[in-house]
C-alpha cells in the first residue's frame, strides 16, 4: 500500500506562506533604519575620534576605530532591535518609543564600553561613550524627524477657528495636544487662560498662558478669538455661570469638556468639547460617591428596579450593572422604553414586563425571582394631569407601592428604597399627596432583617416631562416660553447625581428614614427660562417672548424637602442628610389605604380626591389636634388647590 502524504488542515499552506512572506516585509521595511543605525555608529565613532586627537588622527588609530566598528554596530543594531526600535510606525510614535531609544542607548553604553577594555584594541573608553550618546541621539532623530517637522509644519501653517483654552491643569494641556496633533478638527490653541500666577508666561506644548480667567474677554479681543473652550472637568457651577455671562457680554461662543466621568477612558480629546447645556449653569458640584460602599453593597446581589424605562430608572440600572450585580431584574409596563433600557446595560439584564398594579403579577415576580435588592422608582408624575385624573394616581403610585412593600416582605428583601419627591413634603398636588402616602407605606414596612428607605429630591434636570425639555421645545418652536408664575423656584439636580444619592441611600440606610440631599439654594423657573433662551443664541424678550399663564392646580409656588415636624440627622456622607419622620400606626395606615384603593378602583374621583389628602396630612393633623386640646372632630379637608401648613388644623378647630 503506498503511503499518502500528510494532510495539512485547510489553508495551512497559505498561511504559512503569508506568514514568511509578512516576516520578510517588516524586514524589508527595516533594513534602511538599520543601515542608517550602522551609518550613526559610524559618523558617531569617526567624529569623536577626529575631535579628541585635534583633526590629526595617527593611522594605528584609524585602523582600531575600522576592527572595533562592526562589534559596535553589531551591538547597537542587536540592542536595538531587543528594545523595539524595529517595526514601529514613527510617524505616530509618542513618550512610550522616546523612552525605548533612551533605553536602547543606555544598553548600548554599558556593552560597549566593557567591550574597549575587553578588546583593549587602542580605542579610549571616553570616546566610546561619548560615540555612543552621539550615537544614540541620531537614532532619535532618525525616528522622530517626520514629528519634529510636522509640528513645525503644523504650527506654522495652522489654519481653523482660534480658540482660548481655560484652564492650563492636565485636562487643558491634553486638549491642546490633541488640537496640535489633530489640524483637521479646525481649532487652533491660540493661548490658555489660568489663575494660577505661577503658571503665567509659561508654555503649554509651545501656547502660552496669556492671563487669569476673568480677563477672557479682553484676551480674546488682543488675539482676534470667537470661540473659548472652558477646560477645568471639575468648575465649580458658579465659576461656569461667571464665565457664560463674561463670555455672553463679550459675544463669544463658550465651550467646555465634560466631567470626568463622561470622559471616555478619562482621555481628553477634541471630539469631546461640546455646547454649554443648562445643567452645566444650574447643576451644582457633582457630589462624591461612596463607591466601593456602593459596590460591595450591591455586588453579587439580585437588584430589581421598578420603573426602569423611565428617567429615574433607566439611569439607575445603568449605575448598578457597573457594580457586578449577580441578576439585574427590569420591570417596566411599557415594553418600548424597557427594551431600550436593557439594551443600554447589556444582554445579561432580565426584562419583566408588569404593571405594578397588578397585585398577583408582582407576588409571582418576586416569588420567581427572589430579589434581594429594589429600587423602587415606578410612580405618575405628571402634577396637573394627575389633578384630572387622581383615581389613577391612587392606582400606581398608592396602591403599586403597597402591592411591591408586600411581595417584598414575603419575598424576605433584605432593602427597598423608594423614590419619592419633595412634593410629597406638605403637599398641595394629588401626585404629591399620594407620594406622601407611598413613603408611609415604605417606612412602616420594616421587619425581619429588611431595610426600607425613602430618597426625597427635587426636579431632574433633563427627565421626561419636565421643564427643561418643554421649554426647549417652545424655543425651537420659535416661542412663546409659557411659565406658570415668574416667583415659581424649584431644586434642581442631575439625574446622574439622583441615582448616586438612591445609591448612597441605599448604602446607609438602617431603615424607616428619609434621604435627602443638601441641594443649596433653589432656582427661579423665570431665571432657568431666560438661560435657555441665550443658550440658544436668542434674545430674551426679542427673538423669544416669556409669557405667564397663571399656576395651575396643584401648584406652589415654593417647594420644600422636609417638614417641620421631621427631625434631621447628618449622615456619615457630607451630602446627604437622614430625615426621620413621624409615622402613622400599620392598623390606621392600612385601613385608610384600602377604603383609598377601593375608592380608586371604582373610579369616584371626588372621593378619592378629597381622601388622598386627608390620608397624607393625617399624622401631623393629629399631631396639631393633639397640641391643641380639644374635642373637635375629624374633619376631611379638600387641601388640592391650597398650600397646607401644619397650624391650619389648630387655627380652625375651636
Amino acid at each position: 500500500m503506498t503511503a499518502r502524504p500528510p494532510r495539512f488542515p485547510t489553508g495551512f499552506m497559505g498561511s504559512a506562506a503569508r506568514h514568511v512572506a509578512s516576516r520578510a516585509s517588516r524586514l524589508r521595511g527595516d533594513a534602511p533604519l538599520v543601515g542608517l543605525d550602522a551609518i550613526a555608529v559610524l559618523l558617531s565613532l569617526a567624529t569623536v575620534t577626529v575631535l579628541e586627537y585635534g583633526g590629526s588622527v595617527p593611522r594605528v588609530q584609524w585602523e582600531a576605530l575600522l576592527s572595533f566598528l562592526p562589534y559596535a554596530a553589531a551591538v547597537c543594531i542587536g540592542v536595538g532591535a531587543s528594545q523595539g526600535l524595529y517595526g514601529n510606525l514613527w510617524q505616530h510614535a509618542g513618550v512610550r518609543e522616546a523612552r525605548q531609544v533612551v533605553v536602547a542607548g543606555a544598553v548600548t553604553f554599558v556593552l560597549l564600553c566593557t567591550l574597549t577594555v575587553l578588546q583593549d584594541g587602542g580605542l579610549s573608553m571616553s570616546a566610546v561613550g561619548l560615540a555612543t550618546v552621539l550615537a544614540t541621539g541620531l537614532q532619535g532623530l532618525l525616528r522622530f524627524q517626520s514629528r519634529l517637522f510636522a509640528y513645525r509644519r503644523r504650527r506654522s501653517g495652522a489654519t481653523g477657528t482660534r480658540v482660548l483654552v481655560l484652564g492650563a491643569g492636565q485636562a487643558g494641556a491634553a486638549l491642546v495636544a490633541d488640537m496640535l496633533d489633530h489640524p483637521s478638527a479646525g481649532m487652533v490653541p491660540v493661548g490658555l487662560l489660568d489663575d494660577d500666577p505661577r503658571k503665567l508666561r509659561r508654555r503649554v506644548h509651545g501656547v502660552q498662558v496669556l492671563g487669569p480667567l476673568y480677563d477672557v474677554v479682553h484676551l480674546a479681543e488682543q488675539h482676534d478669538v470667537a470661540q473659548v473652550v472652558l477646560a477645568i472637568t471639575d468648575a465649580p457651577q458658579d465659576v461656569v455661570g461667571l464665565l457664560s455671562d463674561l463670555c455672553e457680554e463679550g459675544g463669544l461662543l463658550l465651550k467646555l469638556l465634560p466631567t470626568p466621568a463622561e470622559l471616555v477612558g478619562g482621555v481628553v480629546t477634541v471630539k469631546d468639547v461640546r455646547d454649554l447645556r443648562i445643567d452645566d449653569l444650574l447643576g451644582r458640584t457633582q457630589m462624591a460617591t461612596d463607591l466601593d460602599a456602593v459596590r460591595h453593597l450591591l455586588e453579587g446581589k439580585r437588584v430589581l428596579i421598578t420603573g426602569a424605562g423611565g428617567s429615574i430608572g433607566s439611569e439607575i440600572a445603568r449605575q448598578v450593572s457597573e457594580c457586578a450585580p449577580a441578576s439585574l431584574l427590569l420591570l417596566d409596563h411599557d415594553e418600548t422604553h424597557l427594551f431600550d433600557t436593557a439594551a443600554s446595560v447589556g444582554p445579561d439584564a432580565v426584562q419583566i414586563l408588569c404593571d405594578v398594579r397588578q397585585r398577583g403579577v408582582v407576588h409571582r415576580v418576586f416569588a420567581l425571582h427572589e430579589p434581594e435588592i429594589v429600587f423602587h422608582a415606578a410612580a405618575h408624575k405628571h402634577v396637573p394631569l394627575l389633578e384630572d385624573h387622581p383615581s389613577e394616581a391612587v392606582k400606581t403610585n398608592v396602591h403599586g407601592t403597597r402591592n411591591l412593600v408586600d411581595a417584598a416582605l414575603m419575598a424576605g428583601v433584605e432593602r427597598f428604597v423608594f423614590i419619592s419627591t419633595d412634593k410629597a413634603v406638605r403637599p398641595s398636588s394629588v401626585m404629591g399627596a399620594t407620594k406622601a402616602i407611598g413613603e408611609q407605606i415604605v417606612l412602616g414596612a420594616g421587619g425581619d432583617g429588611g431595610r426600607f428607605s425613602a430618597v426625597r429630591f427635587g426636579n431632574v434636570l433633563g427627565s421626561r416631562g419636565s421643564v427643561i425639555p418643554t421649554f426647549m421645545r417652545q424655543i425651537q418652536a420659535g416661542g412663546p416660553i409659557t411659565l406658570t408664575d415668574a416667583r415659581m423656584t424649584r431644586y434642581f439636580m442631575s439625574i446622574p447625581e439622583a441615582v448616586q444619592l438612591v445609591l448612597q441611600a441605599s448604602a446607609l440606610s438602617e431603615g424607616g428614614e428619609v434621604f435627602m440631599l443638601e441641594m443649596g439654594e433653589p432656582v427661579r423657573i423665570l431665571d432657568l427660562a431666560q438661560s435657555m433662551i441665550r443658550l440658544s443664541g436668542r434674545r430674551v424678550g426679542q427673538d423669544i417672548e416669556i409669557r405667564e399663564t397663571g399656576m395651575r392646580p396643584g401648584e406652589k409656588l415654593v417647594e420644600e424637602l422636609s417638614a417641620p415636624d421631621e427631625d434631621t440627622e447628618a449622615t456619615s456622607h457630607p451630602s446627604v442628610v437622614r430625615l426621620v419622620p413621624r409615622s402613622l400606626s400599620a392598623e390606621v395606615l392600612e385601613h385608610e389605604v384600602q377604603e383609598l384603593v377601593q375608592a380608586a378602583d371604582n373610579g369616584r374621583d371626588g372621593v378619592v380626591r378629597s381622601s388622598v389628602f386627608a390620608i397624607a396630612t393625617l399624622r401631623a393633623r393629629r399631631r396639631a389636634h393633639a397640641a391643641s386640646g380639644s374635642g373637635a372632630t375629624r374633619r376631611t379637608v379638600d387641601l388640592a388647590h391650597n398650600d397646607w401648613d401644619e397650624d391650619w388644623w389648630t387655627r380652625s378647630t375651636p
